[in-house]
This record gives C-alpha cells, structure tokens and sequence, in this order.
C-alpha cells in the first residue's frame, strides 16, 4: 500500500508540475464533471467502511447510482451524522490512516478539536487554486514574489495549507520564496523590512482583519508598503468592498480587482473556491448597484462570490446552502458544509449582467485584454447556522454561554445574548456581545467588563480557533448591556436567534 501510494502521489506531482494552468483547468465540462463524482462515490462506496455503513443503514445499493438524478438522491454527509459518528480510520480510503501523510486541525462547538488527515497528492487540487491566484491576478510567474504565510502555523489548517500549496508552486517553477511567521506581527514585519526589497513583489496571506492589522502596524512603524508592491490573499470572512478599498489604499493598490484575492475553503474541503479578477469586478459593481445584487442573490447584503472548478470540486445546492463532493483522504460525498449561499454557471452570470447593460468585461472596469476563464460561479454568505466568524475563527453561541453561566454572572443576566462582528472607524473588527439583564436589573460601572473578562476567558478555554487565530489584543469582546426585553436585541414573542450575520 505504502509503495502504491508514493507511486500515486509521484504521478499526481509530476501531472501538476508538467501542466500548464490553462491544461489543468481547461473548460468546464459538466458531464465531465459528473461522471467524475460518481467515479468517486463508487470508489468510497467500495473502500471506506464508514460511507459502506452509511449507505446501508439507508437500504442503498451503491450498484443502482449509475447516473447524476441517482446520485442526488444520496443522503447528505454531515458533520454530526458521518464525521462525529464513525472513527477516524473507518473514513479514509481504504479504512485506515497509512493512506494520508499529514494532518490537519481544525476546531468544533465544543473547543475539541477535529482532525482531518491528508495527503500531499490530494493537495494538488487546491494548488491550483493558489496557482490560479498567483498566475491570473498576481502575475507571479514573471515576477519574483515574497510570499508571507500570515496565518496560524502548526497543524492549523490555515497555515499548513497556504504554506504547502505555495511550496508547491515554487517547486513547479514559480520565483516564489515562500515565509512562515505566521501571525506574529513583530516576526512578520521584520520579514517584510529584510526580505522584501529583494523581491519585485510581496504577498501577504492571512484573514482579512489580521492582515489589516499587520498593515496598519507596519504603517505605524514606517513601513512604505508601496514600495514593495504588496499583493493580498484573504480567507475565513466576508467582507465589504469599502474595506477592500479601505486596505487597498493602505499598501498603494491601483488595481483592487488584481492586487487581492479571497479563497472559499473549509477545514474538511480544502479551498474550494477563489475570486477571480472578473469575480471581483463583478462583486464591485454589485456593490454600487444593491437592487442588482438583491435581484441576483436574493438578499441585501453582499456575498463572498467566486468561481470554482466542478471538475475538482462539485457543488449542489440543498435549501439555499451548499453541498459539496470531492476527493480526499477523507471522501466527501454530498458533504453539507451549512454554509448559506448558491450556484451561478458563467454562462447565467453573463445573462444576468446583460440584463444590467454590461456585455463585456470592459463595462466592469476590466483591461481590454483580459480575457475571464470560462468557470462557474458560487456565492457565499457565510455560515447557516449560529456562528460568527472572527479573525478566521468560528465563534460558537455555545462558548459564549458558558462565560454568563459563572456563578459571579448568572445573578445578573437571563443567559440571552446576540454575538456579531462590528466594524469601528478605523475598519477593524470588533467581536460585540449584546446581553439581556433579568428584570428589575440595572447596569452598574464594571458590569461589563467583568462580563467581557469571564466570555474572554471561557473562549480561549474551549475555542482553540479562537486562542490561536485572534490577536491578544483583539480578544476581549465589547459588551452592551440590555434592559429585559429589549424591543432591539430581545423582543418578546419572537424566536430568538444568538447571532447577526
């Protein structure tokens, strides 16, 4: 099996360093991509115990999937109901964990960790995520790049996969140095001051509000990012186009649809996704014109939009949230990721712009000469359940409430609050927690801050996302307290939802 493996991962290696990125991304084909996916189920059908046991305990016959309508028909994977509900070895091919060579963490509701094995030959899709990035937008091929790795290192998914893919990309040829500080500020500006002048270019990666932040300390610190001609690859949260510009300004970009790029992913998928220079262009416009962007999302507020590769993973949509299928250590089949969003094939995207009297790529602000690759689009609002992503960490309902249930706590609060992320003048993040007080309660000085102190403490307890990914100094919540039923946060007779989005 070992030596079966090496020779799979020697192929897959040798494939992604011989190709082009126009040969490994090509045209979409939809059938292509469906014959592809069901290849997949009937190869996990075959050789990973747990998705046998799923199936079975469904009365499924994996020989009647012998078409895409039957395909659909399979029950959802979930997190609950597969991954948390068989043992590690029981998903992998080939039931059993010689078949992955490195592991990734990533964190639950609870703070326990969840442990995704892989391996480097499966790796390779999301390279060529990376790949596209650097090639299409950053024009890393021709120009020598410093890449700094602003996420979180060690088994955190974040860092490890950002570092992996980009040392893949330097192995393929690209004249990319890749660097590791991780999010230490201090380590990551010494980096930019040593290193960049060495290169004709710089990319930081990271979430986008730590980025902000290595950036405004850099400038405090009197760093001229111009100078280095900064590029920006953002993951793990939505945010607004004025922000975009906002950092933009910061590090001197004249070209906000080629000087960033925000990646889609998961822990369990790898990147899944990745703006485009048109994908931007079209998020920008949309942002300018919100009747349009609700007329094509069906909601006010502004998605992540990218286009992705069906072929590398493959998207459904199930009551306006995604499901996805793909190869993996762990195969995922009809994987429901409870993110809120949907699908838009390329070529409905350009109906839908052509209703809005852009019928090229020039109306978006696009160079003449630019010329889009021909890949669906999918739309992301973030998650469908109770989480607010902060700093890249998913911030859990769960947690928050173990901080009021301390004993020094409860006397003064129902145990009601609303969680969201807020953004102050200066564009930074702020994790806010509204709290409801129990009747005939009032606020006194110092209420608030013991509250923020005990959520702060139960959060680095049980949240290892938080721990790891937010700067101390961005980890005490803001708290507002509210009367008893607050006709804003808790109104009576209305089911109450713990987070905005």
């Amino acid at each position: 099996m070992t030596n079966k493996r090496i020779s799979i991962d020697r192929d897959s290696f040798d494939h992604f360093i011989d190709s082009r990125l126009d040969d490994l991304l090509g045209k979409p084909d939809e059938r292509t991509a469906q014959d592809k996916i069901l290849a997949l189920f009937q190869r996990s059908a075959a050789e990973v115990p747990a998705y046998r046991k799923l199936l079975a305990s469904k009365q499924i016959d994996p020989a009647n999937i012998t078409h895409y309508q039957a395909f659909k028909t399979l029950p959802l994977m979930t997190k609950a109901g597969y991954m948390q509900a068989y043992p590690l070895p029981e998903r992998c091919l080939g039931g059993s964990l010689t078949g992955a060579d490195r592991i990734a963490v990533s964190s639950g509701s609870t703070g326990q960790p969840t442990f995704w094995p892989r391996s480097a030959a499966y790796e390779l899709d999301v390279a060529v995520r990376f790949e596209q990035v650097f090639h299409d937008s950053f024009h890393s091929h021709e120009r020598s790049t410093l890449a700094i790795i602003c996420f979180a290192l060690g088994n955190w998914v974040g860092g490890l996969f950002t570092t992996s893919c980009c040392w893949h990309l330097a192995r393929k040829g690209y004249p990319l140095m890749v660097a590791t500080p991780g999010n230490n500020k201090a380590e990551i500006l010494r980096v930019v001051r040593e290193l960049s002048p060495y290169f004709e270019q710089i990319t930081l990666l990271g979430y986008p509000p730590f980025v902000k932040d290595v950036i405004d300390s850099g400038i405090a610190e009197g760093i001229a990012w111009a100078d280095y001609k900064p590029k920006l690859v953002f993951a793990g949260e939505v945010f607004s186009e004025e922000w975009r510009d906002l950092v933009g300004q910061r590090i001197g970009s004249d070209m906000p649809c080629f000087d960033s790029a925000s990646l889609y992913g998961t822990a369990d998928g790898g990147v899944l996704g990745n703006e485009t220079p048109l994908s931007i262009a079209i998020r920008r416009w949309l942002a300018q014109h919100p009747d349009a962007a609700r007329a094509l999302f069906g909601e006010s507020r502004l998605p992540t939009l990218v286009q992705y590769d069906p072929a590398s993973r493959f998207f459904e949509e199930h009551d306006n949230t995604l499901v996805v299928s793909g190869e993996n250590s762990v195969p995922l089949i009809r994987y429901h990721i409870a993110d809120k969003g949907g699908l838009i094939s390329y070529q409905a995207m350009w109906r839908f712009l052509e209703t809005q009297d852009i019928p090229a790529c020039t109306a978006l602000g696009l160079p003449a000469d630019f010329q889009p690759r021909e890949l669906p689009f999918v739309y992301v609002f973030g998650r469908a359940d109770f989480t607010v992503s902060y700093y890249g960490a998913n911030i859990y309902p769960e947690n928050v409430t173990v901080g009021l249930e301390q004993p020094n706590i409860t006397p003064w609060v129902t145990g009601k609050f609303v969680l969201e992320t807020e953004e102050d003048d200066h564009g930074d993040k702020i994790l806010h927690i509204a709290v409801e007080l129990l009747p005939d309660i009032t606020e006194h000085p110092g209420m608030a801050s013991i509250i923020a102190d005990s959520i702060q403490q139960q959060l680095l307890r049980l949240n290892s996302e938080f721990a790891q990914y937010t700067p101390i100094e961005r980890q005490t919540p803001r708290i507002s307290l509210h009367a008893f039923a607050d006709p804003e946060y808790f109104p009576v007779g209305v089911k109450h939802r713990y987070s905005r989005k």
